[in-house]
This record gives C-alpha cells, sequence and structure tokens, in this order.
C-alpha cells in the first residue's frame, strides 16, 4: 500500500471524489504544512499557521499509480488559483503535492513541468510541490463529512482532461 498526500481547497469535497476512484483503499483529511502541533479545524482556519487543508490517500500501487492520482488531483480543482479554491480563500486552501519519497518529488516536478509545457490551464500553476511534514489527522466529525451530511457544501467537480503526457 502507498500514500499521497495533496491539498486543494476544502478537504469535504476533496475526499468526497477520490474515495470514489477505483484503487483508493482508505482517505483521511487533516492538516499538513504549517507550525502548529495537533492543529485543531478553527487554528487553522483562523491563525495563518502555514497548515493546509489535506488529504492522505492509502492507495493500491498496482491499480493506481501515483501519476494517475496526480492527474485526478488536476481535474478535480483549478490548480491556477493562487489564494484558495473557489469560494475558500485563505492559505490553508492553497493547492499543493506533498511529497513522501524522492520517487513522488520527481514525479510531481516531472507533472508540474508537462502542464507548463503543454499549456494545460492557459494560465501559471499555482500548485506547489512541499516535502511532507507531519500530517496531523482532522477531528472526526470532518472525515466522510459529505457521507455523513449529504446537503453539506461541495465546492469541487471532476473536469475530465486529456492530458498529452
Amino acid at each position: 500500500m502507498n500514500r499521497a498526500i495533496l491539498a486543494c481547497g476544502c478537504f469535504w469535497g476533496v475526499e468526497k471524489l477520490f474515495k470514489n476512484l477505483s484503487g483508493v483503499i482508505n482517505t483521511q483529511v487533516g492538516y499538513i504544512g504549517g507550525t502548529t502541533k495537533n492543529p485543531t479545524y478553527e487554528e487553522v482556519c483562523t491563525i495563518n499557521n502555514g497548515h493546509f487543508e489535506a488529504i492522505e490517500i492509502s492507495f493500491d500501487s498496482n491499480e493506481l499509480s501515483f501519476q494517475e492520482i496526480l492527474k485526478y488531483f488536476f481535474q478535480i480543482h483549478d490548480p491556477t488559483q493562487i489564494d484558495g479554491q473557489h469560494n475558500d480563500i485563505g492559505h490553508q486552501y492553497k493547492s499543493a503535492i506533498f511529497y513522501l519519497n524522492d520517487e513522488q518529488k520527481i514525479e510531481g516536478e516531472n507533472f508540474l513541468k508537462q502542464l507548463a509545457i503543454h499549456n494545460i490551464f492557459n494560465k501559471p500553476i499555482a500548485t506547489v510541490l512541499l516535502k511532507a511534514s507531519t500530517f496531523y489527522k482532522a477531528e472526526e466529525y470532518h472525515q466522510d463529512y459529505l457521507e455523513k451530511k449529504p446537503d453539506g457544501y461541495m465546492c469541487h467537480l471532476y473536469k475530465k482532461i486529456d492530458f498529452p503526457f
């Protein structure tokens, strides 16, 4: 089993979409990248402590590659938005790939280069590539939030992109 950690806005919708992707074994939402240990949702949303709302994905690499996860990631959010995602504005909602090893770092760098070379989004990519730090699991009420509250806030939609690479 492998893991990937990604951030692209409010983690509720991201988790719902990734849970339905074949090869995903488990997901959990949480916080990563900041200075506060064991941050709470309220701290991440009100104090700029550097944490991103993120998703940790456990996946079967025999069924799903890290590159396929990146392709899906770039089809469910706007990687050109600098200050958040859609109506969610703030550092915690920015787009990021958190690499867990050298292989993921190289794949992430190559993927971002290919997006730029092929001008897939017709704008510069704002997604950053960062070394993963401690992932702090969010409070239980955030886990599988949209399964618990199907009428909850969902700002992510899948938009098919035919990547030429």
